[in-house]
């Protein structure tokens, strides 16, 4: 076992070693889990939310053990980092790895469970959500600042946002953090940054607004990349998807 506690938590270091240890028995499940399992856990009355990274194919397994950093250490990482520049991501606890021999086992991110209203999936399925429009204009606004303050979140979209609406102040948190880069943004990186969003032009066209006047460019150059690149986005989602249907043909599909 190899870890890292945050100094906030260190007192509470057995318990969360017996959280980890005795997941798969106990913990209450939380949101989807297709990809990841989710649980959450009572820490001295603190609600944790502990993720659990599937176990990686044999080639990460070695990358894992001797080469790159595991999901769980660059989650646990990057929501320091975020923190420092005063980025909304749920408190970071902790993170454990298991590894045995030549090879990687598997590994957990310990956070905060933060309680919200709705992430940015909701605005793309209701439209009639109470300040629509305002939420996602203020949405641009705090991407923008992931931008000035060098930060490329490479899984931007739709439901790695956790957005708070009390008094119609809004409060943005990112999740889902081991894929980030920090790093000086291209206006064109930037606009790309925005692809994986949304399928809806009317959005994209709110967006492209309210960036062209942080950013200073004329709205129909930022809307123009931002639609071009969203369509490409979309292009090459349903493409990949098609090849790996027609590959895994046997597979029973999913609705």
């Amino acid at each position: 076992m190899n870890y890292k506690i945050n100094k906030g938590f260190q007192a509470q270091e057995q318990l969360l070693k017996e959280i980890v240890v005795n997941y798969e028995t106990r913990g209450e499940n939380f949101g989807n889990q297709d990809r990841n399992s989710l649980k959450l856990f009572d820490l001295k009355g603190m609600t944790i939310n502990v993720k659990s990274f599937k176990v990686p194919n044999i080639f990460n397994k070695i990358a894992y053990k001797f080469f790159r950093k595991s999901k769980a250490q660059r989650s646990f990482e990057y929501a320091n980092t975020l923190m420092e520049l005063n980025i909304g991501t749920p408190q970071p606890i902790a993170y454990f790895e298991f590894k045995s021999g030549l090879f990687f086992k598997n590994s957990y991110y310990i956070s905060e469970h933060l309680h919200y209203d709705l992430t940015y999936r909701e605005l793309t399925t209701d439209f009639n959500y109470p300040n629509h429009e305002a939420i996602l204009r203020a949405f641009t606004r705090f991407t923008y600042d992931l931008h000035e303050k060098g930060i490329n979140f490479l899984d931007h979209s739709p439901g790695n946002t956790l957005i708070q609406t009390a008094k119609n102040n809004y409060k943005f948190y990112l999740v889902d953090l081991n894929r980030m880069r920090f790093e000086t943004m291209s206006f064109e990186e930037r606009i790309k940054n925005f692809a994986k969003l949304t399928i809806h032009k009317s959005m994209v066209e709110v967006m492209s607004d309210e960036y062209a006047k942080l950013i200073g460019r004329d709205y129909d150059e930022v809307f123009d990349l931002m639609w071009k690149e969203t369509q490409a986005f979309q292009n090459r989602f349903h493409r990949k998807r098609r090849i790996k249907n027609k590959i895994l043909f046997w597979r029973p599909k999913k609705y």
